[in-house]
């Protein structure tokens, strides 16, 4: 049933217009992505990876740092997120660990996938799968161990690259009858593919698409995948992608040049990220409580 939340992903999701969400990887990002106008964000795994550690998506992040991370982003912003949950970081017990665990700390929708440990970027090469029936254990347990239905699961399958096409969409199949709340297939090779995934599914349960720039799946707009019949679409590295190229033309211009005076007009300035981060807010804020307010004669 659609959430009575209008700002709820839920709620969106019900609607007729594609919910695009960002990849962010920080309450930074989160905050920019949110004042841009985004509906939902997505927490992706491989960019709390690329930007905390330096470290490729191969499964070397544990569940704590997302929570970490996820609980910063929450405290800061109130836009649904999106926090992607990798295996659930076990079997079905921390899969249940997992979602209460991230639901608490404010995410809207966690999404969980096939993989076997350790497990990879969707978009690399050799993969490897646990069972099917123990995935779909897992999608039943994040639906009973979640508080409030408003707290989506998205299931998420890996099998095209590893079993084949057909299989994926069998295995989709068993994780909606689990009980999930959105379906991921992920890394169609062309447009023939995610035609497919929306015949099977899109009349049933609302379907995510995986921008990934460079990836195996073809790079579509929103509207097309709208037209598509796609519900939802996260763009989770383009953040980092984008980032890791500014970040490398500044420091390259920094060494040239000495100083930071040719990258002027490429830079917030000092009072413009004080702007975008609310620092006058806060400090008006802060005034409330100096102390002027309180004492004085009874």
């Amino acid at each position: 049933m659609p959430s009575s939340d209008t700002g709820s992903l839920r709620y969106q999701l019900s609607g007729d217009a594609l919910v695009v969400a960002p990849g962010i990887y920080d309450a930074l990002s989160a905050l920019i992505a949110s004042q841009a106008g985004f509906g939902a964000l997505y927490l992706s795994g491989a960019s709390i990876a690329y930007t905390r550690y330096g470290s490729p998506d191969i499964g070397l992040l544990g569940m704590t740092e997302v929570a970490e991370t996820l609980t910063a982003i929450c405290d800061r912003v109130a836009t649904p997120v999106i926090v992607d949950g990798d295996t659930g970081f076990g079997n079905a017990l921390n899969v249940i660990r997992t979602v209460r665990t991230f639901e608490r700390c404010g995410a809207a929708a966690i999404q969980l996938e096939d993989q076997a440990m350790p497990k990879r970027c969707g978009h690399l090469a050799g993969k490897t799968l646990v069972p099917a029936a123990e995935m779909a254990g897992k999608v039943k347990a994040a639906v009973d161990a979640r508080k409030c239905e408003d707290f989506l699961i998205v299931a998420r399958t890996d099998a095209i690259a590893v079993e084949g096409y057909a299989a994926a969409l069998d295995r989709a199949g068993l994780y909606l009858e689990a009980g999930a709340d959105v379906l991921f297939v992920e890394a169609p090779r062309d447009r023939g593919e995610m035609d497919g995934i929306v015949a099977r599914f899109g009349d049933k349960v609302p379907l995510l698409a995986n921008m990934v720039e460079g990836g195996r799946t073809p790079l579509l707009d929103a509207a097309t995948l709208q037209a598509i019949g796609y519900r939802l679409a996260i763009f989770p590295g383009g953040t980092v992608r984008a980032l890791s190229r500014l970040l490398a033309e500044y420091y390259g211009s920094l060494r040239e040049h000495g100083g930071t005076g040719p990258f002027l007009d490429r830079m917030n300035l000092f009072d413009g990220l004080n702007e975008i981060i609310g620092t006058p807010g806060y400090l008006a804020r802060g005034r409330q409580y100096d102390g002027s307010n309180f004492g004085g004669d009874a």
